[in-house]
């Protein structure tokens, strides 16, 4: 059976370092959620615009269609994802058979200071506040972890691999 993560969270929170490092340990495909947005909602973001479910809605269910066509060809998955919301996730679940979500979370200030330092992404610092607001931490019944992510790079991956190999 195969294996699918999101590793979740706001920009600049780590996503895509822990994911491709769980990638590289598991020898799993890599998607990375920001390759699968169209040019509009890019633009949209670039120009400090957030984006709203009717914007997102397609795209998650892109990385849905990505995750379950793997699974149907016996290949696990691990994805660097925002899926800030539950009903992201439900729809993100509706893709392969099995699904865990590891949240990335710590204080906005910390993220800011990333964000700040970041250079060559399309997400400006002026939408981290609208992703907080938008935000929905996991809730019982949904399969995942929250780790800190003031924790280092190593550290985290470290943690979603022995979650990963407990859990799913």
């Amino acid at each position: 059976m195969t294996k699918h993560v999101v590793v979740m969270g706001v920009s600049g929170c780590g996503k895509s370092t822990v994911a491709k490092g769980l990638a590289e340990i598991f020898g799993w495909d890599l998607g990375e959620a920001d390759e699968f947005h169209p040019p509009s909602n890019i633009a949209k973001m670039e120009s400090g615009v957030p984006l709203n479910d009717d914007d997102r809605r397609p795209w998650l269910e892109d990385l849905a269609a990505w995750m379950a066509e793997r699974a149907a060809e016996g290949r696990s998955t691990v994805i660097a994802c925002s899926a800030l919301k539950r009903s992201y996730r439900d729809i993100l679940r509706d893709g392969p058979p099995s699904l865990g979500f590891i949240h990335l979370y710590g204080p906005m200030e910390v993220i800011a200071e990333r964000l700040e330092r970041r250079k060559g992404h399309f997400m400006p610092p002026s939408l981290l506040q609208s992703q907080f607001q938008t935000l929905e931490a996991l809730e019982d019944g949904e399969r995942g972890i929250t780790l800190d992510l003031r924790r280092t790079p190593e550290e985290l991956i470290a943690a979603a691999q022995h979650w990963v190999e407990a859990n799913l």
